[in-house]
């Protein structure tokens, strides 16, 4: 037995040599005098290190540092030091190494990058989310070294392709903390590949069905699509080169995660989308000449095939905010149908593919990064004092996906705001003191409020008044970060000043009533009048919401009340809601790892069913909610509070009955809502809770709640329905 061990180790020896000289291979073309000697200190430092560790499928633990330094340098295109950093990506955090013996190894720079790819551990006040706190260390480094977001991006991306070893609940975790925060990096990085890969991997374990589902859909008809690629590519392909332009024109399946987002936003079945595939034409063009050759390239393809003139999208004359160049339009094929065709030149695609890596290779060809502006932005949102590292998470992320929009102030500079933004945003881009004093605008000459929603090409003058201060309902106004946390800070200053007044009234009102002023006292006031801290007590007291005698209603119940501090949510454990609740008897959900029976209210924000994919969730005063795992908030829930989710799966049982709504469309015909109405009460005995109905032009939409027993009794009917004459599609949605 002992022999087949020593074999079976001497074979991984010779695997993980194998790995390490394929990942030297990978970074040839970055290696300078000296690097390759870097490399293998800090390969064998992690050799050393991760030596008896092994990862959950039983594989030397050595195995995930170097498929991370393989991605860095292959995928991303980085140099020496990302990929010393990325072997060592796990030591300090894992073994016995300190960030000090890296930077005695390695230097400042490397020690830096590796502390930022490292959790922080200690102690966490229990309303914060480690999670939120974890990303806002590694942007903190971000906005020195961008190199550490690129490797925390290959290590999620490892993990994420080698997921399938992991308990279910750890896979949900991790898949939703990869759609609602790293996919939104990769594109803002204008990692396009890495991004499409990420929201893929998310789904196969978010939604394995669906995606499972659409997997086999496209792989039934792969013969079929390149037959059609060939036939719509040759005479492109033809004419360019007669055209004396040298280029590669090839057809690229769109991901799964975008065909679906796709069914669902246009609320089709699978059958009826078209651009399941993207036409590509990468020209070879020197410099001056790139513009120029794609909008010839353009022509050629428009000659041939019909343009939908609403579909035109030029990145080329002004690039995205991550420096994605390229120009799309989509065409109608010779078979009828909409087919998108993307014209790039190669220096174009490397940036779309590599993002950020290839963009300081090509630093010198362009003018005014957008990429150093966004990481300019970050900067500004770590500058601001804002403790909460969940606010400050929801306001990056927010401006992670949106789409830009080019604005132009009355001298004509472009200035660049995510899609939404408004005139209040605008005014926060050009300065903060503009921004805090703004009181209107004036678009495109035209007189607007600040609500006003800013479109592509508006010209903007902003009009100010000094008498103008921030209000709370601004947070509403503005969708950009910046101005969320300006507002944010002046809105927290406005509330210290008059919390400072409220203390010393305060103080004077405990004296008369000969109540000695300590924290201890607060903390019982605060929690009298339920309120969250001493600092909303005094701004109530400045404010006259609690005057004297509310006080003195205090003393007289402080004689029957025990001392008590403000309450804390000290029992966030599934254990903890145990001992609190009795599982009633007719209960049908099993939750936590031994799948016991618990109190739990179902979320309204999805309204799961039995049978529905779910899982539970620790509120803080609600006790378990049941969420399905595709709801709408699940990703930021399991992103950010991982800690709080737990495993939650339907036990069969029959008496009861769960609220959900089904949305109908057809073809109005008469006696359509009888008929309906039979097959939902009639047939299957099911109880309308409401029904709403709206025709136009001869078009049915119907919204239907109903109370059903679980997915399949659901499924039966929706099936059902669909036979119903006129009847176009039936559709469940979320509340």
């Amino acid at each position: 037995m002992k022999t087949e061990l020593v074999i079976d180790l001497e074979a991984e020896k010779q695997e993980i040599l194998k790995r390490y000289r394929a990942l030297l291979r990978a970074s040839k073309s970055t290696l300078q005098k000296g690097d390759k000697k870097e490399i293998r200190k800090a390969f064998d430092m992690a050799l050393e290190s991760h030596k008896d560790m092994r990862r959950k499928s039983g594989e030397p633990y050595i195995y995930h540092p170097i498929a991370v330094a393989q991605i860095a340098a292959e995928e991303i295109g980085l140099g020496t030091t990302s990929i010393v950093c990325a072997l060592l990506h796990d030591v300090v955090e894992d073994t016995t190494i300190t960030l000090e013996d890296i930077e005695r190894e390695f230097g400042k720079k490397t020690a830096k990058i590796i502390d930022g790819l490292t959790k922080i551990s200690g102690v966490f006040d229990t309303n914060s989310s480690l999670q939120a706190e974890n990303f806002r260390k590694m942007l903190l480094t971000l906005a020195d070294d961008v190199r550490v977001i690129l490797i925390k991006l290959a290590d999620r991306l490892h993990n994420m392709r080698t997921m399938d070893f992991m308990p279910r609940h750890k896979q949900l975790k991790i898949a939703s903390e990869t759609i609602y925060l790293y996919a939104p990096l990769a594109h803002r990085l204008g990692l396009y590949a890495i991004k499409s890969e990420l929201e893929d991997l998310s789904m196969k374990y978010l939604e394995p069905d669906t995606y499972k589902f659409i997997a086999k859909k496209l792989n039934e008809k792969k013969a079929e699509r390149a037959l059609f690629i060939k036939k719509f590519v040759e005479p492109i392909d033809e004419i360019v080169h007669e055209q004396g332009l040298v280029a590669d024109v090839y057809g690229r399946p769109k991901s799964i995660h975008s065909i679906w987002n796709k069914m669902k936003k246009k609320n089709i079945p699978f059958e009826e989308v078209y651009d399941l595939f993207a036409i590509r034409i990468i020209l070879d063009s020197p410099p001056e000449n790139e513009k120029a050759d794609c909008w010839k390239a353009y022509s050629i393809v428009t000659d041939l095939y019909r343009p939908n003139p609403d579909r035109l999208r030029d990145w080329v004359s002004s690039p995205k905010g991550n420096g994605y160049e390229s120009l799309h339009t989509t065409v109608m094929g010779p078979r009828g149908q909409w087919v998108e065709v993307q014209i790039r030149t190669q220096r174009m695609n490397e940036i779309a593919e590599k993002g950020f890596a290839a963009h300081w290779k090509y630093k010198e060809s362009s003018n005014d990064n957008g990429l150093d502006q966004w990481i300019q932005k970050v900067r500004e949102m770590l500058n601001n004092p804002e403790a909460n590292a969940l606010d400050f998470l929801d306001d990056f992320k927010m401006n992670l996906f949106s789409d830009e929009i080019f604005i132009f102030t009355p001298k004509g500079a472009l200035i660049q705001l995510p899609l939404g933004a408004t005139a209040l945003d605008f005014a926060f881009e050009i300065h903060t003191d503009v921004g805090a004093t703004c009181i209107g605008a004036k678009v495109n000459h035209k007189l607007v409020p600040i609500s006003y929603k800013l479109q592509n090409g508006d010209q903007v003058e902003i009009i100010t008044s000094s008498k103008q201060t921030p209000k709370e309902d601004w947070l509403n106004v503005v969708v950009t970060a910046k101005a969320k946390s300006k507002i944010k800070s002046s809105l927290k200053e406005e509330k210290r000043k008059i919390a400072e007044e409220g203390k010393e009234i305060l103080e004077r009102k405990l004296k008369s009533l000969k109540i000695t002023y300590n924290t201890d006292n607060l903390n019982k006031i605060s929690y009298f009048f339920k309120l969250p801290s001493t600092q909303e007590l005094f701004v109530n007291v400045a404010l006259g919401k609690i005057e004297l005698k509310d006080i003195k209603e205090y003393l007289s119940s402080e004689k029957e009340i025990e001392h008590r501090s403000p309450e804390r949510p000290e029992n966030l454990s599934v254990d903890g809601i145990k001992s609190k609740m009795k599982g009633s008897e007719s209960d049908i959900l099993l939750i936590g790892e031994d799948m016991q029976r618990i109190d739990y209210t179902l979320a309204a924000c999805c309204n799961p069913i039995p049978g529905d994919d779910v899982f539970g969730f620790i509120t803080v005063s609600d006790g378990i909610k049941i969420h399905r795992t595709n709801c709408p908030n699940a990703a930021q829930l399991m992103a950010n509070y991982g800690y709080r989710v737990v495993k939650a799966k339907w036990n069969k049982q029959k008496e009861l009955t769960f609220l959900t709504g089904l949305k109908i469309v057809g073809i109005d015909d008469v006696g359509l809502i009888n008929n309906i109405t039979k097959v939902i009460s009639g047939d299957f005995k099911v109880n309308m809770r409401s029904i709403t109905v709206d025709t136009n032009e001869g078009i049915f939409e119907g919204s239907i709640m109903i109370f059903v027993n679980d997915t399949e009794h659901l499924e039966n009917l929706i099936k059902n329905l669909l036979k119903v004459r006129g009847v176009t599609g039936v559709t469940r949605f979320d509340a």
